[in-house]
């Protein structure tokens, strides 16, 4: 997939591996000018190396003066922000519980990045788009924002809390020339999800086969797959498109597990 992005300048968040560097590599090779950032500075380093007019800076999008900090640079040094990408995100590795035992330190700490950090990025990136009077922001949600998933509350919490303020911020800003829009991924296959399910030693490894069998498609998502989706809300033929969660996930929330189907089928 080719997109005219040349003479963009764009911000990815989280972009040192998985999907977010896969987002803003995809922007690069497309033209624009991205600007990697991650709260992990010696990995977005080397992530960025591919695109030599992009850099990188660290950020954690949980702190109000990074942010800040990091936007008004990009700003002098650039003079303009049309796409931002809200990648940054957590989940909890060790505290898949149910919610009466859900420590109230990973709320916050979830809630901190996934929901708040993404609102104080928009915030400051919001700023130049409306006095450009252009701009696109994709905010990269989950389908457990939609269709929650047990023993993870806080992430099901901000992911639905992403995906609203999304069609909140398309409300806002839409009068202005920026689009917002949200993709809402899937299983796809990342460091974490490699270490939660697909490697030999994997926490959820028996978990397997159920998660691949209630995908249609049969197959877990690639990064790559994001970034096309990213690249496509991204882009200046995208003119349309405001307030939208588009799901990337082989079909996953389309129904039910085939014996759940079939268990239906007999109660009919």
């Amino acid at each position: 997939m080719k997109i005219d992005l040349v003479g963009t300048v764009a911000l990815v968040t989280g972009a040192a591996r998985g999907i977010g560097k896969a987002i803003a590599d995809t922007l690069a090779d497309n033209g624009a000018t991205v600007v990697y950032t991650d709260i992990d500075f010696e990995v977005v380093r080397r992530s960025a190396a591919r695109s030599p007019s992009s850099c990188t800076r660290q950020m954690d999008v949980a702190q109000e003066a990074e942010v800040e900090g990091v936007v008004s640079e990009l700003l002098d040094r650039y003079g303009r922000l049309d796409i931002l990408i809200n990648n940054a995100g957590i989940n909890t590795m060790n505290h898949r519980v149910s919610i009466d035992q859900f420590p109230l330190a990973e709320w916050d700490r979830i809630l901190r990045v996934d929901l708040i950090g993404l609102f104080l990025v928009s915030r400051a990136a919001a700023r130049p788009m409306i006095r450009q009077k252009a701009g696109r922001i994709v905010n990269i949600s989950s389908v457990v924002g939609s269709v929650p998933l047990r023993l993870q509350c806080a992430f099901t919490a901000a992911k639905a809390g992403v995906s609203n303020l999304t069609k909140a911020m398309a409300l806002e800003l839409g009068p202005h020339g920026v689009l917002v829009n949200a993709i809402a991924p899937g299983s796809v296959i990342t460091e974490n999800t490699k270490r939660l399910f697909y490697e030999k030693t994997a926490r959820f490894s028996s978990h397997r086969e159920s998660l691949l069998e209630h995908i249609p498609l049969g197959r877990r998502g690639e990064a790559r797959e994001i970034a096309y989706a990213a690249l496509f809300l991204a882009a200046p033929e995208n003119s349309y498109i405001n307030g939208h969660v588009l799901t990337v996930d082989g079909g996953w929330s389309a129904g039910y597990m085939p014996e759940c189907e079939g268990q239906f089928m007999e109660l009919a």
